[in-house]
């Protein structure tokens, strides 16, 4: 009787370690993008400048990629901002990028070569307009910053459109009532009250440049009202994509001292051209999501990406691999 039992249990034992694997086969199967080795090869990816918040996103998501597809090498360009990450897309200069949907839909209204090609992976986090001005300055709107030198931001930036649309808002001509300066980030902080009067910035918060010397110096905020951005509504195009926010009190605690500041947001997309292989962008959108925790430990905006929301890449259309990865996970 008990070599009954015995060989019962040994039966059982071998059963309940066969379900063990068919389970673990069908929880990876589930995790792991159509089931087989993760892509190799290289891809470029086009991110900002060094001391804005699109670097520092593309440093982390590279780590996150390694561990995912060890095979696959990600090569980083830095580049002047929205505005050129659109057009090294376009061109096939780069593989991926972030880029403001402002800076997108004006390439694609402009028709410029390569416009229908690009495509949407995820909706990311929005980048805020920081308009700075040294604490004593008597700067107090944007219709203040006539006669002033302005930093607008590096050519083919996403700063440079955004500042340049909302100075004609406020009835400013960029060229004639200004003195424009193209520092952005990695200068202006610095260049703030010695050789310029006020910059502006459009990042995600914080923005490290700027909470670094909001440690040491004394700058301030000036408010974009509600009117302004309604103004820019009038423009018409593009500008379909601002909307009107408020820098949160928590983004420079020590600048804003507990108050929150009206400014307009844009949003950041993911994006890559339509002959990007499917399978190798669902990998990639999979990785951007599964790293949301990771990434946002480092870069607070990106935790505000969202598997509800980053589905929507207007005015792109989802590439084929980002969108067999949303309809996979789709509840």
């Amino acid at each position: 009787m008990s070599k009954l039992f015995s060989r019962i249990g040994r039966r059982r034992a071998v059963e309940g370690a066969g379900a063990a694997v068919v389970v673990l086969g069908l929880l990876l199967w589930w995790l792991l993008p159509l089931g087989d080795d993760p892509p190799s090869g290289t891809i470029t990816f086009s991110t900002g400048t060094r001391a804005g918040v699109y670097q520092k996103y593309g440093e982390l998501l590279r780590a996150e990629l390694r561990k995912d597809m060890p095979g696959l090498k990600v090569r980083l360009m830095t580049s002047a901002g929205s505005q050129e990450n659109v057009e090294r897309v376009a061109s096939g200069e780069a593989d991926f990028t972030i880029a403001a949907a402002d800076a997108v839909e004006t390439y694609k209204l402009l028709d410029r070569p390569g416009a229908d090609r690009l495509r949407g992976v995820a909706r990311l986090y929005d980048d805020y307009v920081q308009l700075v001005v040294p604490s004593d300055s008597d700067i107090q709107s944007v219709a203040d910053l006539r006669g002033k030198r302005v930093a607008i931001g590096l050519p083919n930036s996403g700063v440079r459109l955004i500042a340049t649309r909302l100075l004609k808002a406020a009835g400013i001509d960029p060229e004639t009532d200004i003195t424009p300066r193209s520092d952005g980030i990695d200068t202006g902080p610095e260049r703030l009250g010695h050789g310029i009067d006020a910059f502006f910035w459009s990042g995600g918060l914080p923005t490290d440049g700027l909470r670094r010397i909001a440690e040491t110096s004394a700058f301030r905020f000036v408010p974009i009202s509600e009117d302004l951005v309604a103004e820019l509504h009038d423009q018409g195009g593009a500008t379909r994509y601002y909307r009107a926010t408020n820098i949160p009190e928590s983004a420079y605690p020590t600048v804003q001292n507990g108050a929150t500041v009206p400014t307009l947001a844009v949003t950041n997309l993911l994006m890559t051209r339509a002959d990007m292989d499917p399978r190798l962008t669902e990998w990639l959108t999979r990785t951007v999501l599964d790293s949301r925790d990771g990434i946002g430990a480092h870069v607070h905006s990106a935790q505000l990406v969202d598997l509800r929301t980053a589905i929507y890449t207007d005015p792109l259309e989802l590439h084929e691999g980002a969108r067999r990865y949303y309809r996979s996970v789709k509840p």
